[in-house]
């Protein structure tokens, strides 16, 4: 299956891309996307307290993908 992943703000930064098609293997959840990504881009390891939303949606880590969805790797905000 054909999965986007967008990375915003330092995810961007360490992986040197803001969007990205990758491809994997069907009945794939996110908490084995975010070990793949780990893996591709060892960089994130040191920032994997990231939330990832699916098709612009905060999603839980067993969540099942689907083929054409879109992921998004969302860091933390913090402010005052």
């Amino acid at each position: 299956m054909n999965i986007e992943i967008l990375f915003f703000g330092i995810t961007s930064d360490l992986v040197g891309e803001r969007s990205i098609e990758m491809e994997f293997q069907d009945g794939m959840n996110l908490t084995e996307l975010k070990n793949s990504l780990l893996e591709k881009f060892p960089k994130l390891k040191h920032h994997s307290n990231f939330s990832m939303a699916v098709n612009m949606e905060y999603a839980e880590e067993n969540v099942l993908l689907k083929s054409k969805d879109v992921v998004a790797l969302i860091p933390p905000v913090s402010g005052g």
